[in-house]
């Protein structure tokens, strides 16, 4: 393990905790599981917590160490720890900045993220620019470090927002702005419409196909071969009892509508006319 280096108080902000370097590497910053407690404002336990049940998911000497079983407790007055804290614990993690970016996965609530871009534009991503003693370029880095996090989360905002929509075209130009946010450009995705073949709908139906490509037929739905339009296009697919392979007619959400609508009053009038028969009987 690379040596500690305590560096006393660090402020981000209204956040105040012990700035470490060294353990993952000479000059990298780290931060100890009972200050990131403070910062999210719950406990160590709760932190401890939560690394135990996910433990598997941490790298020992890479996104963690636990400094209780590997390091020499007179630090435990640097560390900011009183000798019976120290002693009581089972674990004194220390996580990197990587590893608390797992640990921020694992929490994954909106607050926590927020607290994370702060520290890592003013606390992790800052040590070279200000080890080097080059204000300028730590200025410059940090305000490229912010816009790419705001733009990051603006399109993933806009991403949920489009998952969340039943239109297409409004999917569509959401999609676009979350890409707009990434790439710089204007990028309208090709969206591919969902298709059913006549054994689908017969399915969702409760109906044979067979009956579902007369229903069409009436209808007038299919296209001339090779074809398509609003409700459908024509395909060739495997013959089921040959290598032959014939023309197959695929539906749109459009065309499984008006195939619906057209079975529902199929079935509506043959009610009706069997209604009609018994009277007249």
């Amino acid at each position: 393990m690379e040596p500690l280096k305590v560096l006393g108080t660090e402020k981000v902000g209204k956040i105040e905790f012990t700035g470490i370097e060294g353990g993952f590497g000479e000059g990298k910053k780290a931060m100890l599981a009972n200050d990131v407690a403070t910062i999210h404002l719950t406990d160590t336990r709760t932190i401890n917590q939560t690394i135990n049940r996910n433990r598997k998911r941490f790298k020992d000497g890479i996104d963690i160490i636990d400094l209780k079983q590997i390091t020499d407790s007179d630090l435990f007055m640097k560390l900011g720890f009183t000798k019976a804290q120290w002693g009581n614990a089972n674990h004194i993690y220390l996580l990197s900045e990587r590893g608390y970016a797992k640990l921020l996965k694992i929490m994954d609530d909106d607050k926590a993220w927020d607290i994370y871009d702060d520290l890592v534009d003013n606390y992790f991503n800052m040590r070279v620019a200000i080890k080097e003693n080059k204000p300028s370029i730590a200025s410059q880095e940090r305000l490229a470090i912010m816009k790419d996090n705001a733009a990051t989360r603006k399109a993933n905002m806009l991403y949920k927002i489009a998952m969340a929509t039943d239109s297409n075209s409004s999917k569509q130009q959401l999609l676009a702005r979350a890409a707009k946010e990434i790439t710089g450009e204007m990028t309208i995705p090709i969206m591919k419409e969902k298709e059913y073949s006549a054994g689908d709908i017969a399915k969702k139906l409760g109906t044979t196909a067979a009956m579902v490509g007369r229903t069409a037929n009436q209808l007038g739905l299919k296209a001339e071969q090779p074809g398509q339009n609003e409700y459908g296009r024509w395909t060739n697919s495997k013959s089921r009892y040959s290598d032959k392979e014939v023309p197959q007619w695929l539906y749109t959400e459009k065309g499984y509508r008006a195939v619906k609508k057209g079975l529902e009053k199929r079935l509506n009038t043959k009610t009706l006319e069997m209604h009609s028969k018994s009277w007249s009987d």
